[in-house]
């Protein structure tokens, strides 16, 4: 029988401490504590046996003690919708970036579009000593962080207000990009537009169908209750939407769709149309100019929604006392081609 042994493995969760390095090194507990702290008093031979032995032994430096003491941890928390969804990561990063220009290190989870699940990640967060919460709720009611504000955790929501309690809120201008987007429609000849947009419980898709109507009051054109469409984002429930504006006697000569993904499953839809249909989508698609004719747009500058929440955050850290700030992110129309389509004629 083989009893020869292997190297040793590693006891997982036993981390070197302060005493592993200053036995390894030979010296006494407070050299290390002055090396590891950047404090004077070393001689250049022992900071160097004791950053040896700091090497060796893969010591880092346990801040919880310090950070009690300052009481700040130097780390915020972001909730997202959707971790996977391209428009949260310019976001995701923009906060990232600016949480690393303020020495604060950025932990991120998703809600799923569910309220518990946001609440659950909010809440973990705060039970981790967060200094600070980015929000962008699925939920209409955040009361559940009225103990944690007025603990001190400063908190911004983005892209969608908070229900309920007085917050900081970053948003985009999803009124007006609307209803620049159906006003552009309505420009190149479009009389029958259809509006296909999200559950209109949410925000966001709220004020895209109040910025469609805009339009459409503007230009003194009725709105059919066939033209609309709001509900889940499923494609089965989008498809069967928009084939029913697509189809009879009337049908709309051309669609806004109120977010990404209700655009890329009338995407799918318009490829097999018998006849040409405009379309204007609100968020912009990685691969919206390739497509032929490109996809016309109003685009959010995800980036900017998450660099100004941040800076507002950070802000709040550093002493700001004003009342809650709502800022408005403004969009821009990008014209690639499919908003540009005439109506179909015959």
């Amino acid at each position: 029988m083989n009893t020869a042994r292997g190297p040793r493995q590693p006891r997982y969760g036993a981390r070197p401490t302060m005493k592993d390095v200053a036995a390894r090194a030979g010296v006494g507990l407070k050299t290390v504590s002055r090396v590891v702290n950047g404090e004077p008093g070393v001689t250049a031979e022992t900071e160097r046996r004791v950053r040896d032995a700091i090497t060796a032994l893969g010591f880092r430096r346990n801040d919880s003690a310090r950070i009690l003491r300052k009481g700040r941890t130097a780390s915020i928390g972001l909730v997202l919708e959707d971790l996977a969804d391209p428009f949260y990561a310019p976001l995701n990063r923009a906060v990232e970036e600016v949480a690393r220009d303020h020495g604060a290190l950025l932990f991120n989870g998703s809600s799923a579009e569910d309220p518990e699940r946001e609440q659950e990640v909010a809440l973990a967060f705060c039970a981790r000593r967060v200094d600070g919460l980015i929000v962008i709720p699925a939920g209409h009611d955040h009361r559940y962080l009225e103990p944690e504000i007025a603990a001190g955790i400063a908190t911004v929501f983005v892209d969608r207000p908070a229900g309920l309690i007085s917050a900081d809120a970053v948003l985009s201008d999803n009124f007006g990009g609307a209803r620049e987007g159906v006003a552009h429609l309505i420009a190149h000849g479009h009389r029958r537009i259809g509006f296909i947009g999200d559950r209109p419980g949410i925000h966001t898709a709220a004020e895209r169908l109040r910025g469609y109507r805009a339009a459409m009051a503007q230009a003194r054109l009725p709105v059919a209750d066939e033209w609309l469409g709001l509900g889940p984002t499923a494609p089965d429930r989008v498809r069967a939407t928009a084939d029913r504006m697509l189809t009879g006697p009337e049908p709309v000569t051309a669609l806004f769709t109120g977010n990404n993904r209700v655009t890329v499953t009338v995407l799918g839809l318009l490829a097999r149309s018998p006849r040409p249909v405009a379309l204007v989508g609100f968020d912009d698609l990685e691969l919206a100019g390739l497509l032929s004719p490109g996809i016309t747009v109003v685009a959010q500058d995800a980036a900017r929604l998450g660099r100004t929440a941040a800076e507002l955050l950070f802000q709040r850290l550093e002493g700001a006392e004003d009342t809650p700030r709502r800022v408005e992110v403004p969009t821009r129309l990008v014209v690639r081609g499919s908003g540009e389509l005439p109506p179909a004629t015959g």
